[in-house]
């Protein structure tokens, strides 16, 4: 028993050695870390606990910063959004700026740090009324946001859904939590009342979004077939290639109106759960706003107002959030009161049964769901039974609550048109109700609408045709005032054929790269800027000229070149037109500082003949001939050498012959007369792109494109009037033949056995094409 005794001693003793050390060791790294003194953690005190939290507690202003300037972005582009819509007059508000995207998703993960904080006691005022604001502001985001879905693939849909609903719950149970724990004195019931709601109402809201993605797939096929079917009829009712400026003002117009009421976010922006998101925002923010009163009237009269652990940050979070949810609320807000508008547009006009009809489209993704079969690959027949049994339980549930949101958004937004008819009776009572213009054409037959959607009403439909008149104006105040100058010099487009003679000059290389209509035009330019003794002015009406010239060739060889076939070609032409518009050079040549070097333009071409060559011959000995035998791998300077080697060639046999009174502006007028020539023939193919740009197999896409073709009408009128008062070969009726400058030369020049060559025109005359100088 000593003996035990004795054995049981020794260890507490060793124990008590060994506690003391690590106590020691803790004390050591405590103190070094802190930068305490290991008294008073030896002590064991409070102090040195209340150290530790001062240093933790330290940079929670930073942080808040942090928070702020988080906020702050997101503010911002809702703001932007705001801005957006006012100025184009869209006031369903797109989502251009503010979407539900990644980034956006980390900033509000930032944004709300404060409100999850599960560390701060959160005193104060400001701290009290913070928490509300930043609940309000995840739900004005959240309804500021839902739009974009519509904008996104399937795909994009579920994962950012996904994240949005993991960060929402995290929210939800993070003050859920701090409340449960600070329940028990006056700070943590302060707004109590306000979080529940808030809470609340970001639950439906991820909810509402929930159902509203569902629905997006099919409301994208329901409008786009109906798109199809008014584009076939659109294409049969004008033949596009022999269409005037008005008829094709009239065909871009109604393109418009079917791209704008077909725009995924339109859709979305009047269905009934957009309404009642934007209902919901409202009552949000004022929510917010009642805590803001509510709490300003409590610590006036008598409770303490304590610091916060934010300290002056606080201040920053609170306004900031304050502010950008009460500014991201305007959006949906504005949207709730469109779907109120176009309700009222249908009210009297049918009953409330067919008001409250849950229309297919809602539903059909779900049900779609529920009678597939199960991708498992399970062979046991009553496990397969009892999964598919549990699947179709599971999405009868979803349906169902599917409906009930729907239909208790259609009750809602029906009420708030009750009560909206009601004010717009009082205002037309006293003279003040809006004026409801009505259209003069038919443009209602081009409006896209779901199933079961009531009529636009006319002022909408007006307000889209006012937008697409704002389009052509602003196009026509860019007329390319040079360019037209320049083409009224074009002749018989046989500037098409004269830039390069393939008989009589000698390729550098047994494959020749394809021509595009920028690159011969570029070049031409190159060597006209590089002409000796001619006046400064008439080289800048040139530069203008052909810069107006190039963006419409650009957006033409664009749409026509869609496998990008020649984009190694048309990169070349933009390299050379870079340096030569910018800094006056070819080939990094200073083109304007060999022209005074030389005595006359033979001088210049052969200057600009040799460098050309001297570029494709060194080419050719460093390259191996796998690369070599493609001219489309060739480098973009090669290609660009080896243009201008066949036209400086082509244009020194065309004057060879020429007598000594032929001086440098001669040869310069013929060069321009030659570009005007290019740029004609190029732009003969203006109609077809429009006719071609208006229309888009991508939804989303079609409100930017029909856009951008207005205005290039609007910008080409003239132009198209220049070149339609022309006879145009027989060729040019097939778009895929007109719009290639090799077709061109073909047609010209089946066969060029002399100096002339016939060329049929479509009025049946022929025009005579001289081949030489």
């Amino acid at each position: 028993m000593v003996l035990c005794s004795t054995l049981v001693w020794a260890l507490k003793r060793r124990w008590r050695e060994v506690v003391a050390t690590r106590q020691t060791l803790a004390t050591v790294v405590i103190s070094a870390r802190f930068n305490i003194s290991p008294l008073l953690v030896a002590e064991g005190g409070t102090d040195y606990i209340d150290d530790i939290q001062e240093k933790l507690d330290a940079p929670m202003q930073w942080i808040g910063m942090y928070i702020a300037a988080a906020s702050a972005i997101c503010t911002l582009a809702m703001v932007a959004d705001l801005i957006n819509g006012i100025r184009s007059k869209r006031l369903w508000f797109p989502c251009k700026y503010f979407t539900l995207n990644a980034t956006y998703l980390t900033l509000l993960a930032v944004s709300m740090k404060f409100i999850a904080d599960l560390t701060g006691i959160m005193r104060g005022r400001e701290d009290n009324v913070a928490k509300v604001s930043s609940l309000v502001l995840m739900s004005s985001a959240m309804c500021n946001s839902m739009t974009s879905l519509a904008s996104m693939d399937s795909n994009q849909i579920v994962s950012n859904l996904t994240a949005l609903s993991i960060l929402v719950i995290t929210i939800v149970v993070n003050v859920c939590i701090h409340n449960f724990e600070t329940s028990d004195g006056f700070y943590g019931r302060a707004v109590l009342a306000e979080e529940i709601v808030a809470i609340v109402f970001m639950l439906l809201l991820l909810v509402i979004l929930c159902c509203s993605s569902l629905a997006i797939p099919t409301t994208k096929r329901y409008i786009d077939s109906k798109y199809h079917e008014l584009h076939k009829i659109t294409r049969v009712e004008g033949n596009e290639c022999r269409l005037t400026i008005d008829e094709m003002r009239l065909m871009i117009q109604r393109y418009w109106v079917m791209a704008e009421t077909g725009s995924p976010q339109f859709v979305m922006a009047r269905s009934v759960l957009s309404g009642i998101s934007g209902l919901m925002g409202l009552l949000m923010v004022l929510t917010m706003f009642e805590a803001q009163i509510r709490l300003h009237s409590l610590y006036d009269h008598g409770y303490e107002v304590l610091g916060s652990d934010y300290k002056w940050s606080i201040t920053w979070i609170l306004y900031i959030q304050f502010y950008g949810a009460t500014f991201g609320a305007l959006t949906p807000i504005s949207r709730w009161m469109l779907a109120g508008r176009l309700k009222i547009s249908e009210t009297g006009h049918r009953s409330l049964r067919d008001q409250l009809k849950i229309e297919r489209y809602w539903t059909l993704r779900l049900v779609e769901w529920r009678e597939s079969s199960l991708s498992l690959n399970i062979q046991h027949h009553q496990c397969r039974k009892l999964l598919n049994d549990a699947k179709r339980l599971l999405l009868n549930i979803c349906i169902i609550v599917h409906i009930l949101v729907v239909l208790t958004s259609k009750l809602m937004v029906l009420i708030s048109s009750i009560c909206g008819s009601a004010i717009l009776l009082c205002l037309n009572r006293i003279g003040l109700r809006p004026s409801n213009n009505t259209i003069g054409s038919d443009l209602s037959r081009y409006v896209l609408l779901l199933e079961g959607e009531a009529e636009l009403p006319n002022y909408i439909i007006e307000f889209i045709r006012n937008q697409f008149d704002k389009l052509i104006q602003t196009g026509r105040r860019k007329q390319p005032k040079n360019l037209v100058k320049l083409l009224h010099m074009s002749r018989n487009f046989d500037g098409v054929i004269k830039f390069d003679d393939n008989v009589e000059v000698a390729s550098l290389h047994s494959q020749e790269p394809p021509n595009c209509w920028s690159l011969p035009v570029v070049t031409l330019t190159s060597i006209a800027v590089a002409l000796p003794n001619i006046a400064k002015h008439k080289f800048n009406e040139l530069l203008s000229g052909v810069r107006e010239g190039l963006y419409f060739v650009n957006l033409i060889e664009k749409s026509v070149d869609g496998d990008g076939e020649l984009t190694s070609v048309r990169n070349a032409a933009d390299a050379v037109w870079v340096r030569l518009e910018l800094y006056h050079k070819w080939q990094d040549k200073d083109i304007q500082e060999t022209s005074q070097d030389c005595r006359n333009y033979m001088d210049v071409l052969q200057d600009l003949s040799g460098i050309a060559k001297k570029t494709v011959e060194d080419f050719k000995t460093e390259m191996d001939d796998f690369l070599m035998q493609n001219p489309l791998n060739w480098p973009i300077d090669v290609i660009a050498a080896n243009s201008m080697y066949r036209i400086t060639q082509t244009v020194l046999l065309a004057h060879k012959d020429d007598d000594q009174e032929t001086d440098d502006e001669e040869v310069f007028e013929r060069l321009y007369v030659m570009i005007s020539d290019i740029f004609a023939a190029c732009l003969t193919n203006l109609v077809p792109f429009l006719c071609f740009e208006c229309h888009s197999n991508v939804i989303s896409e079609r409100v930017k494109r029909v856009g951008q073709a207005a205005g290039v009408l609007g910008e080409s009128e003239e132009i198209i009037k220049i070149l339609q008062q022309r006879a145009l070969p027989d060729f040019c009726v097939d778009p895929a033949k007109a719009s290639n400058i090799e077709e061109w030369r073909r047609a010209f020049i089946p066969a060029v056995s002399s100096n002339e060559t016939s060329v049929p025109q479509s009025n049946g005359k022929h025009v005579t094409i001289e081949l030489g100088g």
